[in-house]
């Protein structure tokens, strides 16, 4: 530890004062909420109703939280036992699991430092009695998922991890520094608040270090047709392709550019490299006067359209992929065609993709019948949904990750995020026109109709998934908290047809950007269909490595044969890849 330079100190101080009242004033002025998907939740009438009926068993019948406190209680005095002879010099294990995976108490002082082991400890003791008591109220099913978030909510940001005065590693580097740790921590804030419109974002990513067109979103292409909604791009190829090309339908939540990130980890340049001839959706970014853009405009200007152009290219078959919502439009486009008799579909493959919306997992409490009432008055009074609200909803879910953990290393250590390309898409946030979004969440998330024969109609046609039987590939991630895999899984069921269904490692990120030559993750695969996901599971097999290089020789069977490419150099275009809808 170096020593404490007083004078370097007191000058410090003064600016953590002079900051202060900047940022107070800031905020003061600002009418921007801070969190909005947190207003949504606790305004609606079933939350409420929920908190008043803990209340009331906490106050009318404690009997049923006896063992949990007792519980409690012994734990809590085997801590001071065990800190106690540790201060004297015996040596003892802690009682408590250290939870030694989590990043939030890596540092060796969280375990060897008496002081900071207890405050560990009594954290770790008092959460797992928090979350314990949830199963104890006589809740439904939706009030107690409701509960337990927001114990997890106040679980996360009461981590000792997040004071200074009780974590060590910012205690030393404000002794280190004089201080100046804090400074720059607080000139991150008020940077962040500056940068924020309407909805404050923490910073999770170095923003200064990439540019779309640069070092993301990069690979050579040409936008060759664009409409209110869509760009389409066409990636310049190799000099032979595969006769049947891909269409790309990414979704709309964020910027397409998840499937084109840095050159080591774009899934369009690895295509392109295998001689695909690759088409990309790059869908517009909304603002009020796009309000009535519904969600069949996504199928009509989006899908079909480019379908029809790519058709004019002399193109009698295309292949086609959805990520997300992109693929859950393309499964209603794919129905759409199918009872309009348009074969041009030659395939479908579907990332992390719902279809049956019945476990929509941990996103569930933030979309439901309560949250949608709240909800829709604000979104049809600004005429879209704030990209950023559902940035917020997705990092309220693994808030550890994508909260507090920068807002420890921005704030507390003043130190700039580190540069990465996926975190920096994450924060590329896009806005929903209302009316799209309002049918979204009422048709597909609370109502649940695409899953049944003819539960909806789009374009003037009944939607029925089970009519699609082409050859479809459906991926789900593991460890995928926005589409669960068992979720996915039984959306796969309803299609017909040759189907696979692979299980890859990871999220709903992560495991979709997951390069060819990338060892980290494995993925398991089945050729048998089984009722539930758990039977497919337990006779599935896994297999080291990437999901991108089975789906390549799974692609390469729907393709044709090597042919001569288009003439890419003399196609009539807009303006060159990425285009300036990405950029909006």
């Amino acid at each position: 530890m170096n020593e404490i330079n007083s004078e370097e100190f007191l000058d410090n101080f003064q600016k953590v004062g002079v900051y202060y009242q900047e940022i107070l004033t800031h905020v003061l002025r600002s009418k921007r909420d801070v969190n909005l998907p947190l207003k949504y939740i606790t305004q609606n009438k079933k939350q409420q109703e929920t908190i008043a009926k803990v209340f009331e068993q906490l106050i009318h019948n404690p009997d049923k939280f006896t063992d949990l406190n007792i519980e409690y209680v012994n734990n809590f005095q085997n801590l001071i036992t065990s800190s106690i002879n540790k201060f004297i010099g015996n040596e003892e294990t802690s009682e408590v699991n250290d939870q030694l995976k989590d990043r939030r108490f890596k540092d060796p002082e969280w375990s060897q430092n008496i002081y900071f082991d207890f405050v560990k400890q009594y954290y770790l003791i008092t959460s797992d009695w928090m979350k314990k008591t949830v199963q104890k109220y006589d809740l439904d099913e939706d009030s107690k998922k409701y509960l337990k978030f927001a114990y997890q909510q106040f679980i996360d940001a009461v981590s000792p991890s997040n004071f200074a005065f009780s974590n060590p590693v910012v205690i030393k580097e404000t002794l280190d520094s004089g201080l100046e740790n804090i400074v720059k921590g607080m000139e991150n804030f008020l940077e962040d608040i500056k940068l924020s419109k309407g909805l404050f974002n923490i910073s999770t990513t170095n923003k200064a270090h990439f540019k779309v067109g640069r070092d993301i979103a990069s690979t050579e292409g040409k936008v060759i047709f664009q409409n209110e909604l869509i760009q389409l791009i066409c990636y310049k190829p190799k000099e032979t392709t595969y006769s049947v090309p891909l269409l790309i339908i990414p979704p709309w939540i964020n910027k397409y550019y998840i499937l084109d990130l840095s050159e080591n980890n774009s899934l369009v340049k690895y295509l392109v490299d295998n001689n695909f001839q690759v088409f990309l959706i790059s869908w517009l970014n909304p603002k009020k006067k796009h309000a009535n853009i519904d969600f069949e405009n996504y199928l009509k200007d989006g899908i079909i359209e480019s379908t029809e152009q790519i058709k004019k290219l002399g193109y009698e078959k295309i292949n086609t992929l959805g990520y997300c919502i992109g693929g859950t439009a393309l499964t209603c486009a794919l129905s759409y065609l199918k009872q309009t008799k348009n074969n041009i579909i030659q395939s479908a493959s579907f990332l992390t993709t719902l279809i049956d919306f019945a476990e929509p997992g941990e996103v569930g409490v933030l979309i439901n019948q309560h949250t949608y009432d709240v909800i829709q008055e604000d979104v049809n009074n600004k005429g879209y949904l704030d990209g950023k609200y559902l940035s917020n909803s997705f990092s309220l879910i693994r808030a550890n990750d994508l909260i507090w953990s920068f807002f420890v290393n921005n704030y507390l250590l003043g130190r700039v995020p580190a540069a990465f390309d996926i975190l920096h898409w994450n924060s590329d946030s896009t806005n929903l026109p209302a009316k799209m979004y309002l049918y979204y969440l009422k048709n597909m998330y609370i109502q649940n109709k695409l899953k049944e024969p003819n539960g909806l109609k789009m374009l003037g046609t009944a939607i029925d998934v089970s009519k699609i039987d082409i050859p479809t590939f459906s991926l789900a991630a593991k460890g995928d908290h926005i589409a669960l895999w068992n979720a996915v899984y039984d959306g796969y069921k309803l299609l017909s047809g040759d189907k696979t269904f692979c299980l890859t490692d990871a999220g709903h990120v992560a495991g979709i950007v997951n390069p060819h030559d990338n060892k980290k993750y494995s993925y398991a695969l089945n050729d048998k269909h089984y009722e539930t996901s758990e039977e497919w599971l337990k006779t599935s097999e896994a297999h080291p490595g990437s999901w991108w290089n089975y789906w390549h020789k799974w692609l390469v069977n729907q393709s044709g044969d090597l042919k001569s490419s288009i003439k890419y150099k003399d196609l009539n275009f807009i303006e060159k890849a990425p285009g300036s809808y990405v950029k909006k």
